[in-house]
């Protein structure tokens, strides 16, 4: 039976970056359940204390200490959760922000929501044009924007082409296109007409065909789209054609979206120092 434990994210601004730091930490501990709670933007004593009556009530319950890791600007409102004996505090500016003083020698501004606020417009902008233009070139919709696009992922049907674009967008300002695989074009063996002029674009994503089976199934059960025949056939025949034509591939089986996109990023030398 796995040990349970209580962690609370928390964060003056969006609560997206101690959530991922955090998880990057936790995820090391295999033999525990955590039972997470993200509470994005706490500013005030008011905000902090209603915190606290929660993290109170789940103590009282369970007697085991709370987790809190966070990133608050201010320094009064980390001591808050510093002085409770029940929760082991973990801040992540008190951790990192000092050392990297003394190195820099200069002092830090420390000034909450800097990691997502729109502090460089024309890069939110980018990002913004990027996400635009993977949902109006999704799944082979229109061939008249593959000369703009960055990278186009090819694959068969539900291979994770889609959330892969949309990530590569959103982090990263890629302007990512994709193309569906169909039955005609697997037959064929062939790069597909539409894409065939931009294969230096083409990157390939690949799946398990059971677990391609299991993700089609959901959508339409009982049919030839989600026999396991059927998904080994697309996937091995997909395969070949990405050998066949040296195009660069991956599996997304377990792979996360993030893990796919930094190696794709990677792969296609499409990373930039900014």
């Amino acid at each position: 039976m796995l040990t349970k434990r209580t962690v609370f994210f928390i964060s003056d601004r969006t609560g997206v970056t101690v959530e991922n730091l955090g998880n990057s930490l936790l995820n090391q501990f295999t033999g525990i359940e955590f039972e997470r709670h993200t509470v994005p933007f706490v500013d005030s004593v008011e905000q902090v204390q209603a915190v606290l009556e929660d993290i109170n009530r789940i103590y009282c319950s369970h007697q085991e200490p709370i987790i809190v890791i966070s990133s608050l600007v201010k320094t009064s409102l980390r001591s808050l959760f510093d002085q409770q004996s029940h929760i082991f505090h973990m801040d992540f500016f008190s951790l990192f922000i000092p050392p990297l003083e003394s190195t820099l020698q200069t002092k830090s501004h420390m000034v909450a929501g800097l990691t997502h606020g729109i502090t460089d417009e024309k890069r939110y902008d980018e990002r913004m044009e990027a996400v635009n233009f993977a949902l109006n070139n999704d799944d082979g919709i229109t061939e008249k924007n593959y000369h703009q696009a960055d990278i186009i992922l090819i694959g068969v049907s539900r291979s994770g082409k889609t959330p892969t674009c949309l990530y590569l967008a959103l982090q990263y300002g890629v302007r990512a296109a994709n193309y569906p695989l169909t039955e005609e074009d697997l037959n064929d063996n062939q790069i597909p007409r539409m894409i065939a002029p931009f294969q230096d674009k083409l990157f390939g994503l690949t799946i398990d065909y059971k677990r391609l089976s299991r993700i089609r199934e959901e959508r339409r059960p009982n049919s030839k789209y989600a026999n396991p025949l059927n998904c080994d056939f697309e996937v091995r025949t997909a395969e070949t054609l990405f050998k066949r034509f040296s195009i660069p591939y991956l599996s997304t089986t377990n792979r996360s979206v993030e893990e796919l996109a930094a190696t794709i990023m990677k792969m296609k030398n499409l990373l930039s120092p900014s």
